[in-house]
């Protein structure tokens, strides 16, 4: 019988005669008594002896080690799963460092750290930052690198990013800002954020009335409206200038902002903003610059931020250049030029499935159309249907250009 009680099955089964079978004789009692280990060991024998045929004499094995003296035992090679049965996993490619006809001037990776004041550390800029979401049918990722210019030389980065949420659930509004402070001006990064925090929290005042205004394709309503909001915001900066006895360029900085409602039946992206950079759409395989034009752009240049002087100026402490009550207007002094005239730039566009939508500062804006590599490469990673990961959509602003060594703030949209 077998050891479950069935039928015999061959001569694999001898070994159950050979133990309690009649024919087999008694070896007689031991002359001396056999321990725990001796009855394991001849039991040992008996089993192992069973595989082999009648006649033949195996010799015998080596004495089974003790339990405890064993270690961790290697599987045989036959249990270890084959690497064909694992399921393969094909990884995007990794961007080149570079595009273009030279070697970039900089190292790729930051050499010197920007210099700190103990008293002053809440000053500090990070190198990077890196941000994301996915509301309603679009997926945003928004990354600053600091320039390698400015990672050689140990300066802050002058761009600054905001990504902020306003609202809840399909009412809700996100924000995204990026600003640009003056180049070569002490400051110019706190000018950025300052910018970036004011548009936030002008826009987070009135998200409810501007989410309203974007599902009912209000535009002229979005435009004015918008419009004051970075008045106000950047006519701040011109009166902390006047605060630390700077003119107005000395502590400026350029605005690009991205306004996208959560609500997945509402397709309108909104751009609005002051100062170089770039606006990009990537539809059917094709880069489109959808920067909005001088030319195209209606109304008066912001004020605070390159607006004409007026003929006569207002009174220190009144309503003025700022358009802000009790804003104080920048030093006035006989060799100090207007600034740049800058125009509002608005554009509201409707968003396609499969869509991505790119806002940059100049550092990205730059490259993209100097370079023609730089876009082609982007098309090739981006127009998959997958939106990339953080970490793959960093690598891919970080590709290097020579002649190209700004701080880089994009922010891009998949369109699902």
């Amino acid at each position: 019988m077998s050891q479950q009680g069935g039928r015999p099955t061959g001569h694999d089964d001898d070994w159950w005669g050979q133990l309690y079978d009649d024919s087999t004789g008694d070896a007689g009692p031991a002359p001396t008594a056999d321990s725990l280990e001796d009855r394991f060991a001849s039991a040992a024998e008996t089993v192992n002896s069973a595989g082999h045929e009648e006649g033949e004499h195996p010799s015998p094995g080596p004495r089974p080690e003790e339990w405890w003296a064993t270690g961790p035992q290697e599987p045989p090679p036959s249990a270890k799963p084959s690497p064909a049965a694992e399921p393969a996993v094909v990884p995007r490619p990794a961007p080149p460092p570079r595009v273009g006809s030279g070697p970039p001037t900089y190292d790729a990776e930051p050499t010197a750290l920007p210099a700190a004041d103990p008293d002053g550390l809440d000053d500090l800029v990070a190198d990077t930052v890196l941000d994301g979401a996915r509301y309603g049918t679009c997926t945003l990722r928004a990354a600053s690198v600091r320039g390698d210019s400015a990672r050689y030389r140990g300066e802050p980065r002058r761009d600054a990013m905001l990504t902020a949420r306003f609202g809840a659930g399909d009412q809700a509004l996100v924000l995204v800002a990026m600003a640009t402070g003056a180049r070569s001006t002490p400051g110019a990064h706190r000018a950025a954020a300052e910018a970036c925090r004011w548009i936030g929290q002008a826009v987070g005042r009135s998200h409810v009335r501007l989410a309203q205004d974007i599902r009912a394709a209000r535009r002229g309503e979005l435009k004015s409206g918008l419009h004051r909001l970075t008045d106000r915001s950047l006519g701040r900066l011109r009166a902390a200038a006047a605060e630390r006895g700077l003119r107005a360029e000395e502590y400026a900085a350029g605005l690009r902002c991205l306004l996208l409602p959560a609500d997945p039946e509402c397709r309108t992206r909104i751009f609005f903003g002051v100062g170089p950079g770039g606006l990009f759409r990537l539809r059917d395989g094709r880069w489109q610059d959808i920067e909005p034009a001088v030319g195209e752009v209606a109304g008066e240049a912001v004020v605070g931020f390159g607006s004409p002087r007026p003929a006569t100026p207002p009174a220190p402490g009144t309503p003025g250049a700022t358009g802000a009550p009790g804003v104080p207007t920048a030093p006035e002094t006989a060799e100090s030029p207007p600034p740049p005239y800058e125009p509002f730039r608005f554009r509201a566009s409707v968003a396609r499935p499969g869509d991505t939508l790119l806002m940059c500062t100049a550092g990205l804006a730059e490259p993209l159309r100097d370079e023609p590599a730089l876009p082609a490469h982007l098309v090739e990673r981006w127009s998959d249907t997958a939106p990339p990961g953080l970490a793959a959509f960093l690598a891919d602003t970080q590709i290097r250009v020579k002649g190209h060594a700004d701080d880089r703030t994009a922010a891009a949209v998949w369109e699902a």
